[in-house]
Order: C-alpha cells, then structure tokens, then sequence
C-alpha cells in the first residue's frame, strides 16, 4: 500500500510517526508532505522519512486563502507522481480535495473541530476518526477511539523518558523546573482567541523564578525579556523535558495533554477550550483549563505549594493510561483493513479494546 500522510502542524508528526515505521516495517510505502511552518522539517529528518517541502505556511488572511488554492493543487500534482492508496491527515483540507481526483480514500484523524477546516474537508473525507472525548457529531463517517492523539506518540510501548535530559536543561539533582509554552495566534482557528498578556506572563515567570528553573517555547519570537528563558534544545527532546518537568503553563492544548499522557501537571490558558484537555481536568485532574487569564497566577501558587501534587498526578497518569487504548496499533490495522475495518468499528466499537 502506498501511503501518503499530509502534515499541517509539528504534532502531527509525532501523531503519525509510530504508524509510518510499523507500515513501513510492513512493506508499505509511505510519503510525508508538509507546508514547512515551525519544527516539522526537523522532526521529519530525525525520525529518517522521506517528505516533500510543499512551500512555506501562510500567515495572513490572503496568503491562507491563496495557501489553500496553492497546496491543494502542489498535492494534486504530487498525488499523481507518487500514485497513492489512500490519504491519512489530521482532517486536511489539502489531501480531502486532492481525494476527489484521485478518487482514493482520504482518512482524517480529528480532536480540534475547526470551523473552516470542517465545513472544507469533511464533505470529501471517507472516514473521520475521532476521541470518545471529542464533542463535535459528524454523523455516519465518524469512528470513536478511546485515548488522545497523544498518547499514538507518548504510550509506554514507543515513548520512554529519557533522564539525561535533565543534564542538558542544567538542572541540579533535586532542582524543580518548569515549561512554559507561548502560541503565535496566526493560525485560522485562532482568529478572535487568545490566551495570556504581557503582564500575566511576567507575573507568572516571575512566581516560577522563585521555585527553579523556567524554560519558554514560543511559537513567535520571545519578547527581549524573556529571550534568556527559551528552550533551546532541538525540538524532539521536549517531550522528555515535559516528562520530568514539575509543572507546565502554556496556551497551547497539544502540550497541556502531552502533560496528561505524562503525568506532568499542566495549566492550560486558552479561550479555544479542547474536549481532551476538559476530560483530562474532570476526569483525571491532571489539566487545568482556563479560558482567559483569571485566576491563573492564583492556581499556579496553590499547585507549587502542593507536595502531593507529583504523587497524584502520578496516580492519574497511571489510570489514564489503563482506560484508554494503543493508537499506533489501532490506525495500523484500521488502515490495513480498511474499509472492511470501518464496518467492524461501526458494528463493534469495543474492537478498539483488542488495542490495549
């Protein structure tokens, strides 16, 4: 089977990257493209897939209306070279129209219900595969798994923290530190949100301070005064520096659950509120949500004086990770056995489960 996978943000690649090695392990073929916007060129390389750059991301209005005429047609092009089986994307636009010439199947990944990408995509998407804990209905094309996109990347079966990372942050033995995470508001789903201010995130880094180490990733470039606090390791050691971090604070959901699947605690500041990170706060307590800044300061300092808070979390974690299924294996087979796959789970949800 030739597979080619679309890519429109860093997550998505550690969405796929497990299931691009176990297919191709297998025999398939599988091909990555990419709007080259923040760290996805080099995730890419470091895990060795073969991708194509179709160019690079659009920021402004125009430019992600002329974006989506440009890339749509690059993969259109692309599809006819390459010749694919099927599409797999979290719900792109681009695969979903170049579907409709090639007349295979566009299989979509989903947890964030964007407008836009919904409206444009869905009506050309054979199948949409979302979370238990995703609140969006999308009728008879919807297949419901039990877990979050990240744990596809983070389960115990491919992701073990490695502790050395502690050295390479400089973090003494004993040393808290923590991770915060500033979002750039370009992307079209952020039009009219927003997270922190300046204030708040002075305020916040400055309560840190006075408990360890901080460490900043930014989407956009750090105002000069927090310049000195960015994570400057390469991009695929984050998930190892979550994993021992005492506490997380960021605008962006992606992170916050990477957190839960973690059992890092995590505080997550945005007016675009995500079914996952809402599950993992009710049904764990290991996120933290918050539309706005309020209260904000205030539970960062109940959480840095709580000296069970690792314990719990930990305890969380665990339950977390019992409750809900492999991913990577899940898609493996979903894909492979596809579309006889999708009238089994429509039948028999509960197949998931042979997935632990």
């Amino acid at each position: 089977m030739r597979i080619l996978i679309d890519i429109g943000h860093p997550a998505h690649v550690h969405l796929f990257k497990n299931f691009a090695h176990k297919a191709i392990s297998k025999g398939h073929v599988v091909l990555f493209c990419l709007r080259d916007k923040e760290f996805e060129i080099a995730l890419l390389e470091h895990e060795g897939f073969t991708f194509i750059n179709l160019g690079r991301h659009y920021k402004s209005k125009f430019g992600k209306i002329w974006g989506m005429l440009k890339f749509s047609f690059s993969i259109i092009i692309l599809s006819h070279k390459f010749k694919p089986d099927l599409y797999l994307s979290h719900n792109s636009i681009y695969t979903a129209f170049a579907s409709v010439f090639s007349r295979k199947p566009n299989i979509a990944l989903e947890d964030t219900g964007n407008l836009e990408q919904v409206f444009l995509s869905n009506p050309f998407t054979d199948v949409i595969i979302t979370s238990t804990s995703f609140p969006s209905k999308y009728g008879k094309k919807q297949v419901y798994y039990e877990g979050y996109h990240e744990i596809a990347y983070l389960h115990p079966n491919y992701f073990k923290p490695d502790k050395s990372i502690l050295n390479e942050l400089g973090v003494k033995t004993g040393e808290k530190y923590f991770i915060l995470r500033f979002v750039s508001w370009n992307a079209s789903h952020d039009i009219g949100q927003g997270g922190l201010n300046l204030e708040l995130k002075r305020k916040i880094v400055n309560l840190l301070q006075q408990h360890g180490k901080v460490f900043i990733s930014s989407e956009n470039k750090l105002d000069e005064e927090f310049e000195l606090y960015r994570f400057t390791l390469p991009p695929e050691k984050m998930h190892d520096a979550l994993a021992f971090a005492d506490l997380f604070i960021g605008e962006g959901a992606t992170m916050a659950s990477e957190c839960a699947v973690l059992g890092t605690p995590a505080v997550y500041i945005n007016s675009l509120q995500r079914g996952y990170t809402s599950e993992q706060e009710k049904k764990y307590g290991l996120v933290y949500n918050f539309i706005n800044g309020n209260g904000v300061v205030q539970k960062v300092h109940e959480l840095l004086n709580d000296n069970k808070l690792k314990d719990k979390c930990e305890k969380a974690h665990q339950k977390l990770l019992s409750e809900k299924i492999d991913i990577t294996a899940f898609l493996l087979w979903f894909i492979e056995n596809w579309p006889e796959s999708f009238r089994i789970m429509k039948e028999n949800p509960d197949y998931q489960y042979n997935f632990k």
